[in-house]
């Protein structure tokens, strides 16, 4: 599927970094942007593949993953719409670093990386909005090596939930994560293995802090498990 920019918005429109453009260069990256649409799933890039385009999420969920040890996988973030990824590697002229797959159907745009380059060179205000992007960007990951290396099981796993609630909130319900993963992704966010995240599941929900639907997770207790990420 293939679509205009115009069934989804411009990238300025969603995105308060691309609206340091100016009108000349907006039209300029309109006529360098391209849509692309991904069923559930779907492998976007792998990790090592060339970085042609700087992408944007407009629909759907995005996941970005690096492989280990013994090839297993380490989930580095959770992308919802707006989100923009692949400007460092763009930047460097690097490849991929880590692999992306659509978790739920996804649309995303793909800004070729030579306009991106040739935009952010010439618009100070664009390229320190970029910068301050990618900071936060790094501040997140700062804080996620020392989560996963350093708090036990229990602190982990809730760290994940916290970080979803944050990221994707809840359902009409004021309660149920409004994301649906599975035991195995959990586990690969929380740097355990699927055995413990479904375990250390079962204890928060018989210590009634959660209740589990299949995938679904209703959050009853949001206080305690936020407690529990920060004593690790």
């Amino acid at each position: 599927m293939r679509k205009n920019q115009e069934d989804y918005g411009k990238l300025w429109e969603l995105n308060a970094v691309w609206n340091h453009l100016t009108p000349d260069e907006k039209e300029f990256i309109d006529r360098h942007t391209t849509t692309r649409a991904y069923r559930k799933n779907e492998t976007i890039y792998n990790e090592g593949d060339l970085t042609e385009h700087v992408v944007m999420v407009v629909r759907g969920t995005v996941r970005l993953t690096k492989e280990g040890v013994g090839q297993r996988l380490q989930i580095i973030r959770l992308l919802k719409p707006y989100d923009t990824f692949s400007y460092r590697s763009a930047m460097a002229g690097d490849c991929h670093s880590t692999s992306a797959t659509a978790l739920e159907p996804t649309v995303l745009y793909y800004v070729d990386r030579d306009a991106f380059l040739e935009v952010i060179q010439k618009n100070i205000k664009f390229c320190y909005a970029v910068l301050v992007a990618m900071s936060k960007d790094l501040g997140i990951s700062e804080t996620q090596t020392v989560n996963l290396t350093q708090k036990h099981i229990r602190g982990r796993l809730a760290e994940t939930l916290i970080t979803l609630i944050k990221t994707y909130g809840f359902e009409g319900d004021g309660a149920t994560i409004a994301i649906y993963m599975a035991r195995e992704d959990l586990a690969n966010m929380s740097n355990m293995t699927t055995s413990n995240a479904i375990r250390t599941l079962s204890q928060f929900s018989s210590e009634g802090l959660i209740t589990l639907d299949g995938r679904k997770i209703k959050i009853l207790d949001e206080a305690e498990l936020t407690r529990i990420s920060r004593l690790g």
